[in-house]
């Protein structure tokens, strides 16, 4: 007996090695999964302009940064903009200037997949092969209600559905949104607030989307190199001790192993 749904992911077509050039722009979830692959040595640029919450914020940002990410990453968050009176211009941060010098307005499909196109188009013009993945966050947003919440999710991922279409070759899916409300129908998988993914929650979705997108050798590699992270993550009692200093000789030499075995592990650590 199986007591979850489970949402079924297709092949992507692709697979991304170790050390690929990555690019993540979107909402704050983009931030979680893009610190994963930072973590894992991964050439991977993260939200280079801040949180990007809707298309036309993340157009903005693969407008100005000059990378040429051979897999992209865009996280949807909200189809909500908010425009400069004074110029009629989304922007990306009110930067806490007053309420009144804005108005806030909600992105059509149209708009978000227009926004979402031409980012699409500009990351070809860099890079021929590069592949995008395209994911709605799985956060609710309580300010606009939660139906108000549930309308802004279903414009992005119509949107997101047309860009795969638009871009079949190019552009995959990946159901975040739905793995956090079909998967893991559950309050413990929440924090405090009830709203934002768990650090547990977020794990489980790193764990699909390596076990998803991830070629045989960055499965291996990232299972070899999580010992030497934790390691690396240790705060020792007694940082003078001869046992703490042995225990980073050992460490040392564990990663100078896996530097011999993939050459591209000491230019990531530059």
């Amino acid at each position: 007996m199986d007591f979850r749904t489970r949402v079924n992911i297709g092949s992507p077509g692709f697979a991304i090695p170790p050390f690929e050039q990555m690019l993540f722009v979107g909402s704050c979830f983009a931030d979680n999964i893009g610190s994963r692959f930072l973590d894992y040595k991964f050439q991977a640029t993260v939200n280079p302009y801040g949180v990007m919450y809707n298309p036309a914020s993340i157009l903005h940002t693969v407008r100005k940064t000059d990378a040429a990410p051979h897999v992209a990453v865009l996280t949807l968050g909200t189809n909500h903009v908010y425009i400069l009176n004074s110029t009629g211009e989304i922007v990306d941060n009110c930067a806490k200037r007053p309420h009144h010098l804005f108005t806030e307005r909600e992105l059509t499909v149209d708009e978000c997949f227009d926004y979402l196109s031409e980012a699409v188009d500009i990351l070809v013009s860099r890079y021929a092969g590069v592949k995008v993945i395209v994911t709605v966050s799985p956060i609710r947003y309580a300010k606009y209600g939660f139906h108000g919440s549930a309308l802004s999710k279903a414009v992005l991922l119509l949107a997101a559905d047309r860009l795969v279409c638009r871009y079949p070759d190019i552009v995959v899916y990946f159901p975040a949104y739905e793995i956090v409300n079909d998967e893991l129908r559950d309050y413990r998988f929440y924090a405090a607030d009830m709203l934002h993914p768990s650090e547990q929650a977020v794990d489980y979705i790193w764990e699909v989307f390596s076990d998803t997108f991830f070629s045989d050798e960055a499965k291996r590699f990232v299972a070899e190199w999580q010992p030497v992270k934790k390691a690396l993550e240790h705060k020792p009692f007694n940082p003078e001790s001869e046992e703490y200093r042995l225990f980073m000789e050992r460490t040392r030499q564990s990663i100078a192993k896996l530097e011999t075995k993939y050459p591209d592990l000491a230019y990531s650590r530059e």
